[in-house]
């Protein structure tokens, strides 16, 4: 088909520094996938999808059966279920609302889509002394539903709820994005742009003006027991990808009480921080992790904002356009960056090289107990540990190159799966590139078999010579 060779699998793997356990995504067109440190696939739970999956002790997984037909709507998940080790279900939620699928029929659907988090634990990975039980009680999750604001586009609207349910499936809380609309900071030019184009999607006949792609609680936090109210643990940090905005929804009066963009200029903390596109995954480190009270989040890059026209963007839609993924850790309050991850820390210094590390879409990061962050950088199906110091002391590539995009990644411990005997760990150098060859091809090293010299050539990286006048 034409497609660059590459190796894949775990090609980088030094136990010594790493944070072991088994790592879980969903693979597109296979199922949840569950790997060791070796990149073994140790098990899979075949055509459960999940945006995204996520697992609690005792290796219980949670994902949806069904993805809706793009032809009834947008990136629409019609369950939220929980699957036992052996493919069981425990646990389900549907009954958001009742809608009319092809092929099946009027049937009630969960909508979920992106996020959710599950009473215990706020952000959805392991947080030490904060985990999720299964007789969990409640669950907060990102949801879809349908609307008409002519005040904000004549299209139809794709609106983001947030939603809680305790575990019979009842609404204990909702908060719709679009009727805070007007609480946005947008500029003129961005609703006009809004109005024009609402992020249309051909597929469904709806604007997806804010895509939103995350959503957690802050949890319990050095900001609330300093007295900043803005950060009550049961605050929900969520943010648009479409929009360049995070913000902070207040539980309790449903005010937004804490906002980051969409105009990155404003102040020198912004401008030194931003601007950040098209960001996945974004929240607060919780207690009990290396960063604590920080917010974390894989600032993707690539294409998003809402405008004027300009040279990038004919219709103000997409005008910001950055090339290159960094992950980035700042103090919510100071915004001042903490600690990053980008090409350049890999090696690649120049700004033309920002494509080697580079999801415009999907993707995620999570704080590892030791300090390490795992990410996922989701549109090359790449998984990297790295310590605080850039060092990548673990990758792991998805083999199949067509159905990459891999949406998160979650490391697992050991001791949440007593079903499984961890596999030994077996340490993976990779070589130097220029040493990495497959056999029938000659050896790319610089090592030719005739060498000339060219007189008056002064060689790299010297000084030119000084010009004598006498």
């Amino acid at each position: 088909m034409g497609q660059s060779i590459f190796p894949t699998g775990v090609t980088n793997f030094n136990p010594s520094k790493t944070w072991s356990g088994y790592t879980l995504f969903n693979a597109k067109n296979e199922g949840t996938i569950l790997i060791d440190m070796n990149g073994k696939v140790v098990h899979e739970w075949k055509d459960l999808q999940g945006f995204p999956n996520k697992m609690i002790n005792g290796g219980k997984v949670f994902g949806s059966l069904r993805c809706r037909k793009s032809s009834d709507a947008y990136q629409d998940y019609a369950d939220l279920t929980e699957i036992d080790w052996d493919g069981n279900i425990r646990w389900s939620f549907t009954h958001n609302e009742e809608v009319t699928d092809q092929g099946i029929g009027k049937t009630w659907v969960a909508r979920v889509h992106h996020d959710y988090q599950l009473e215990g634990n706020p952000v959805g990975y392991f947080v030490p002394g904060q985990e999720t039980k299964d007789d969990f009680k409640k669950v907060l999750l990102l949801t879809h539903h349908d609307r008409k604001i002519d005040s904000i586009s004549p299209y139809p609207l794709l609106d983001h709820v947030l939603l809680e349910i305790d575990r019979d499936g009842n609404k204990l809380w909702s908060w719709s994005t679009l009727d805070h609309f007007n609480d946005f900071p947008l500029t003129d030019e961005q609703k006009n742009a809004i109005f024009k184009n609402p992020n249309f999607q051909s597929t469904s006949n709806e604007g997806d003006v804010f895509h939103i792609n995350y959503a957690s609680y802050l949890g319990p936090n050095k900001w609330f027991d300093q007295g900043d109210q803005r950060f009550k643990p049961n605050n929900i940090l969520m943010g648009s990808r479409e929009a360049m905005m995070s913000w902070i929804v207040d539980h309790d009066t449903g005010k937004i009480v804490w906002l980051l963009g969409p105009d990155f200029t404003k102040s020198f903390a912004l401008r030194k921080l931003g601007p950040l596109v098209g960001m996945h995954n974004v929240h607060l480190i919780p207690k009990g992790l290396p960063g604590a009270g920080n917010i974390l989040a894989l600032n993707n890059g690539g294409w998003a904002g809402y405008g004027a026209p300009n040279q990038t963007s004919s219709t103000g839609m997409k005008t910001t356009r950055i090339d290159g993924s960094e992950v980035i850790e700042f103090n919510p309050i100071t915004l001042e960056k903490k600690w990053s991850f980008s090409a350049k820390d890999m090696g690649y210094k120049a700004a033309a090289h920002a494509n080697y590390f580079y999801s415009p879409l999907q993707g995620s990061v999570q704080r590892l107990p030791n300090g390490n962050t795992l990410i996922d950088e989701g549109a090359g199906g790449r998984f990297l540990e790295v310590t605080p110091s850039h060092e990548i002391v673990w990758e792991y590539i998805y083999p199949y190159i067509a159905d990459h995009l891999i949406y998160r990644a979650y490391r697992i411990p050991y001791n949440w799966i007593p079903q499984l005997s961890h596999s030994a760990e077996v340490a993976v150098t990779p070589p130097a590139n220029s040493a990495f060859h497959l056999p029938g091809a000659a050896d790319p090293s610089l090592n030719p078999n005739n060498t000339v010299s060219v007189p008056g050539t002064y060689g790299y990286n010297k000084p030119s010579p000084v010009k004598n006048n006498n």
